[in-house]
């Protein structure tokens, strides 16, 4: 019982996070859970079906306070969507493309992904971006081929994507809860008819548990934190999550002799982002 009471107030800490900056819960938990000894088929199904859950909660309650409006012929509700119907493909294509390719190397792309999007929006900050849905159909394929690649990566890249589409950022983190609730609840259904092994429901009612008491404490704090603090706050997030996963996963690389390696990686990134910041304004 215990160790179900520390579940939940990760799962707590976890998703305050996440529905309050529109990342972090899966990119948590996962490697918490793992240091605890839980074995990976034990927790993807059940962060997937908690993430499921609270994702659509979320989303109601941002629409109830009125950082997003999620009505029938909304915007925003077509851009959620439209992330949910293309996570389909890029899930699809992640589960192929997993098989042959060496882990090292998504991980990396990841970062380098992450680092360019936070670069271009520090970068860009006040500039204003055109809204088109070419760009969000595509955020969603690349974003769900991160998480079918890694399990992660889905919430800073649609979260920090959105802002360089012309979305502000209540909107962005409301329709990130929304997207990757219908993406999580894909990830459920297909894990249910491809393995039949033991789920531990009473993990997953400490992780649902935990993770709804956050959500209106999170959804206060994105009704009552200022537009432009907000933009500051996720601009931030998705560039050190980048930065920690570029470190994390060439850790063992980043040493006197490889000095030149990393000087190089910085000094592509941050002019790639400059020139796409002020020319075009999103780097997707």
């Amino acid at each position: 019982m215990e160790n179900y009471l520390l579940v939940a107030l990760v799962a707590f800490f976890c998703e305050t996070v996440d529905s309050s900056l529109g990342m972090g819960y899966g990119t948590i938990l996962t490697p918490v859970l793992l240091l605890a000894g839980y074995e990976p088929l034990e927790i993807v199904p059940l962060i997937l079906f908690s993430e499921f859950i609270t994702g659509i909660l979320a989303a109601g309650l941002h629409h109830k306070k009125g950082n997003v409006k999620f009505t029938r012929d909304s915007k925003e509700s077509k851009v959620a969507l439209t992330l949910a119907l293309c996570s389909i493909i890029g899930t699809i294509s992640a589960v192929f493309i997993s098989l042959s390719i060496p882990r090292v190397v998504v991980k990396g792309y990841i970062a380098f992904l992450l680092l360019i999007i936070g670069s271009t929006n520090m970068i860009s900050f006040n500039k204003e971006h055109q809204f088109s849905w070419k760009k969000i159909s595509m955020l969603g394929i690349v974003a769900s081929f991160n998480k079918g690649l890694s399990g992660g990566g889905y919430g800073p890249v649609v979260t920090g994507g959105q802002l360089l589409s012309g979305l502000n950022g209540k909107s962005a983190v409301a329709i990130t809860s929304l997207a990757e609730g219908l993406t999580c609840l894909v990830g459920v259904v297909s894990y249910l008819f491809l393995n039949q092994g033991f789920i531990d429901w009473y993990l997953g009612l400490a992780l649902i548990g935990g993770a709804l008491c956050s959500i209106p404490i999170s959804v206060n704090v994105v009704k009552i934190i200022s537009e432009i603090k907000l933009r500051i706050i996720l601009t931030g997030m998705v560039f050190t999550l980048g930065l920690l996963t570029f470190v994390k996963t060439f850790s063992s690389l980043i040493r006197p002799e490889n000095l030149p390696l990393v000087i190089v990686t910085v000094l592509i990134t941050i002019p790639f982002g400059y020139v796409w910041g002020n020319n075009h304004g999103n780097p997707l």
